[in-house]
């Protein structure tokens, strides 16, 4: 089953299930219980359900539905509690990057819960005097609290998978503060349960630039996968329902610019694709562009399959 987060022509907000060849969203927050903390429709979906989200059209018969084309798809988790990223969790990026050290050495970063976007809208670059990079990725979102989980265990505490674009200023800046502009976590547009994202070793995530391709990898090839991710996040910090995790990026990075679209499309997951615009942008006010890791001054080859 699939499940976005939605916005009616007439303003309505909620989350909903995809039916009908995803031509079709279900109300499924129409049945939820109401939030006294202010939780998003996704948020109170994961609450209500856990990592076992309904899995079957046959669970929302009788709910009001909506045609598919006519709604605004929002930030697949609008109020993620925390999103945890991957840095160097491929060797090809690990090469391109001329990093020494990779995940089993770095542990994990934070990303600001306020740069998720939509599917479909526009990445904004904040400066006109710094390199960015796109950086497709795996992405799952939690469904029940974790802590000091297993790796065995850790697929209980999943209640789906999605695409995600990990936006990246380089430089000398921490990685937190690189990555964690407005607009630089796109996300979605599915939540799409472990059932029919099926098994994670066949899935190949590929992202296009312009429909130009710059990234193609089989999801076999992260150094740690889903499991061991949870795991040793799980053993940092308490993992909460709607808290987004990200898998990291292969090689490919590559520079993108104003008017650019970029697109990830990972097996079974579907298609994010966003806008790139750098109409705001002003002069960066840290000193950090020579600094930190050198990224290729061209897109990485993409190894053809």
């Amino acid at each position: 089953m699939k499940y976005t987060s939605f916005r009616s022509t007439s303003g309505y907000e909620s989350v909903g299930a995809l039916v009908d060849n995803d031509t079709r969203i279900m109300d499924v927050g129409s049945r939820l219980p109401a939030s006294t903390a202010g939780l998003s429709p996704m948020r109170r979906l994961l609450e209500h359900h856990g990592a076992t989200l309904p899995t079957s059209a046959e669970e929302f018969l009788g709910l009001p539905g909506f045609d598919a084309a006519t709604v605004e798809i929002l930030p697949l988790v609008p109020d993620p509690g925390k999103i945890i990223a991957a840095p160097v969790n491929y060797f090809d990026h690990k090469a391109e990057m001329n990093e020494d050290a990779h995940i089993d050495a770095l542990g994990v970063f934070l990303k600001a819960p306020t740069s998720v976007l939509a599917a479909g809208r526009t990445v904004e670059l904040p400066y006109t005097d710094r390199r960015f990079d796109q950086e497709g990725e795996l992405a799952f979102v939690i469904g029940t609290t974790a802590r000091n989980v297993t790796a065995s265990e850790a697929p209980n505490y999943i209640a789906g998978y999605t695409c995600l674009l990990d936006m990246t200023m380089r430089g000398g800046e921490d990685r937190s503060t690189r990555k964690s502009f407005d607009t630089f976590t796109p996300v979605g547009p599915f939540l799409v349960t472990p059932d029919e994202a099926g098994d994670l070793s066949t899935m190949r995530l590929q992202t296009r630039v312009n429909g130009e391709l710059r990234q193609d990898a089989d999801i076999s090839a992260l150094i740690w996968g889903v499991a061991d991710l949870l795991a040793y996040a799980s053993s940092v910090m308490t993992l909460h329902p709607g808290d987004i995790l990200t898998t990291g990026t292969p090689a490919g990075i590559g520079q993108i610019h104003d008017g650019d679209t970029i697109s990830v499309e990972i097996t079974r997951l579907g298609t994010l694709e966003v806008a790139v615009s750098a109409k705001t942008a002003v002069a960066c006010p840290t000193k950090g562009a020579n600094r930190g890791p050198k990224p290729p001054e061209t897109v990485t080859p993409v190894a053809r399959r």
